[in-house]
């Protein structure tokens, strides 16, 4: 990487501003990454699959019954 030539001290603070702004998303990116993978994490998110498969066999069995009654 060609070293930058700064023929102000404003060109300097202009930078600087732009690198700490980028800092200050990456960390915001991080933070924001961070919560998604908690809320990701939760039981009650973990076992939403397991629920709906629990939902799907009831609903079945339920259906059988009732199938069964009407024969």
């Amino acid at each position: 990487m060609i070293p930058k030539k700064y023929t102000s001290f404003e060109q300097i603070d202009q930078d600087l501003k732009i690198l700490k702004l980028q800092q200050d998303i990456e960390r915001e990116n991080l933070k924001m990454q961070v919560q998604i993978t908690k809320n990701s994490l939760y039981p009650t998110h973990l076992l939403g699959g397991f629920s709906g498969i629990v939902q799907k066999l009831t609903i079945s069995m339920v259906a059988k019954k009732l199938l069964k009654k009407f024969n």
